[in-house]
């Protein structure tokens, strides 16, 4: 695609300011500056500068807080080895802090990921404890190397006056450079945000095993997230040294600070591009007022008002600022002039289906899980073939839904192997859920896993992106088939508040939109009614004409022998019986296993 002209950019970039959300965003933030101008007081630049940095910190934090939702409690870490690198820089090269604080902020990047990779994996408080045991030991680090960085007594930056040494007698430059500093952070975190990473945090944050499905690398994603917070944080944290000139140990590695910065993100709004924002200019003016006007009495009291002001938000705003009134704000600023609706983008084609019917698209060979002593499947074999819709049919805890974790790697067989083909007829042997989902292996969940802080939309767009990388082209992908399950009547509607019937057309939706060349369906009739019952069946009916090749859980018996080709029977993790559907329902293995005599005479067999 070529290029757009400078005067097609320029009549874009026009465009965007003319965006009632862009310029009353704008007009708000340009209060930071305007005010302490306005007033020529030193403190109050200086309680500005701190509103930016610690807005910054928080908006930084938020972007592997809030969006990807692993709670950081030793995020100062990064910031003050941003500080210390920058000082120890200038005292040791006399390097200027503009090129030291992108070192500090490369070290960072590189502790994140040493950090990160293996912390991830943890769950529930045991991440937060592990960051706060990361920040200890630098801390102590710190301390100990006191020939290098000063130890508990601290390291004094050299005072070299000027723009080139970021530091001035003039308190309003520090503002000028806190303030391009928050935009940037906002900025960074606004295109994440609304980019297909952004979706995936929030993704991996609400539910991991769907994120995984819809194929992505839930590691992955968290590690960009900590990349690109520890290099933002690291420099703020290389700025706040040179307005500072004095480092020590306990406040730049300090733990009372990362649970600040965390707090502003979370009185403002967790995972909100404003939030960290509101939260911090509502919280820090009355901290450091209080401590400008009570001087020394009035030590700790900032930690006072903290903890009132999160009591008093979390009582009565679990949402934050943003979450509780951000929809009405943003319904009034839509009304002003210069809102205009986004054109309708062309749906892109869907991907094309290669292969022969009736060739073998995915094998499971001997397939052996235990636990502990319990053995859930004992040597599951079963062969599916492209174009078919394979029924999986057996009594509850037969094993049936183990099989499938290990068709969608899920779960690592015991013993045996899972293949699949490739579009190009290759077996492969994929190992995480994400690397089948890639290979065209698609599944929902027994129980329906949405993203319920997202609309239907952004559910079904999650899936997209694994074929579309832009965000208007997943979007328009997600509208073909939010059309094609019946859903486009809701997909604005947040997916927590959907019935189980939508919810269920919404796991299969979510799942077509991966485009799979297979799919793996878990009891999608459960629970509904006679109306939406058919209605499935009629949908996956449709799924195998485009070509997707089908293999289906499902205990609505005249459903799935209406749907099946063929039928394989699982009781106590062995295959009982497998072929043609009426032939496998007349088997007397099966028939006393898991149908009874009372179906079989119903249906006239």
């Amino acid at each position: 695609m070529s290029e757009a002209p400078p005067a097609g950019r320029l009549a874009a970039f026009l465009a965007w300011l003319g965006n009632p959300r862009v310029y009353m965003a704008l007009a708000a933030l340009s209060l930071l500056l305007v005010i302490p101008i306005v007033i020529d007081s030193p403190f109050i630049v200086h309680v500005f500068v701190t509103i930016c940095v610690f807005a910054g910190l928080s908006t930084a934090w938020n972007i592997v807080g809030g969006y990807a939702g692993q709670l950081s409690l030793g995020h100062m870490v990064f910031y003050g080895i941003g500080a210390y690198t920058t000082a120890l820089l200038i005292q040791h090269y006399e390097l200027t802090p503009w090129l030291g604080m992108w070192v500090g902020a490369a070290l960072s990047v590189v502790l994140s990921v040493c950090i990160g990779y293996p912390c991830f994996r943890l769950r529930g408080p045991f991440f937060a404890l592990a960051t706060i045991a990361f920040l200890e030991v630098v801390r102590l680090l710190a301390i100990h190397f006191n020939g290098f960085t000063g130890g508990s007594a601290g390291l004094i930056v050299p005072l070299k006056l000027g723009w080139a040494w970021m530091i001035f007698q003039d308190k309003i430059n520090y503002l000028y450079i806190a303030f391009g500093l928050l935009l940037a952070t906002l900025a960074v975190s606004y295109a994440i945000r609304t980019s297909r990473l952004g979706y995936y945090l929030i993704a991996v944050r609400e539910r991991e095993d769907a994120a995984s499905a819809a194929g992505i690398s839930n590691t992955a994603a968290k590690l960009k997230a900590a990349m690109i917070s520890a290099a933002l944080t690291s420099l703020f944290g290389s700025f706040h040294a040179m307005y500072l000139t004095f480092l020590e140990p306990e406040t730049m590695f300090s733990l009372s600070g990362s649970v600040s910065v965390a707090m502003f993100a979370l009185i403002g709004g967790l995972g909100t591009v404003a939030g960290p924002l509101l939260g911090t200019v509502l919280v820090v003016p009355i901290a450091e007022l209080a401590r400008g006007w009570l001087g020394a009495s009035a030590n700790g009291l900032h930690g006072f008002v903290y903890g009132v002001v999160l009591v008093l938000i979390t009582l009565t705003l679990p949402g934050g600022l943003v979450g509780t009134f951000g929809p009405r704000v943003t319904a009034l600023i839509d009304r002003l002039p210069g809102r205009r609706a986004a054109p309708d983008r062309e749906e892109p084609a869907l991907r094309k289906i290669d292969g022969k019917p009736g060739e073998p698209v995915l094998e499971t060979r001997d397939l052996v899980m235990k636990f502990g002593g319990l053995t859930a499947t004992d040597h599951v074999s079963i062969t599916l073939r492209r174009g078919e819709i394979l029924g999986v049919i057996g009594p509850n805890g037969a094993g049936k839904t183990t099989v499938f974790n290990q068709m969608s790697g899920f779960l690592r067989p015991t013993s045996g192997t899972v293949v699949v083909y490739d579009a190009a007829g290759r077996p492969v042997m994929p190992t995480r859920p994400d690397e089948f989902a890639r290979l065209g292996v698609g599944r929902t969940f027994q129980i329906v896993q949405p993203f319920g802080k997202l609309t239907v939309i952004e559910n079904i767009m999650i899936g997209a992106f694994m074929r579309h990388a832009s965000v208007e082209d997943a979007r328009a992908a997600a509208l073909r088939v939010a059309r094609l399950v019946g859903l486009l009547h809701v997909k604005d509607v947040e997916a927590r508040n959907l019935p189980i019937g939508d919810l269920k057309r919404l796991e299969v939706a979510r799942t077509l939109a991966t485009e799979p060349s297979i799919l793996l369906l878990d009891e999608v009739m459960a629970g509904q009614n006679q109306a939406d019952t058919q209605k499935m069946v009629e949908l996956v009916r449709a799924i195998r004409d485009t070509g997707v090749t089908v293999i289906a859980i499902e205990h609505n018996m005249q459903a799935i022998m209406s749907l099946s080709d063929r039928i394989v029977v699982i009781d106590s993790g062995k295959v009982i019986a497998q072929g043609d559907p009426r032939e496998v329902v007349r088997n007397r293995r099966v028939i006393e296993a898991y149908l009874g005599e009372d179906f079989v005479d119903a249906q006239g067999l």
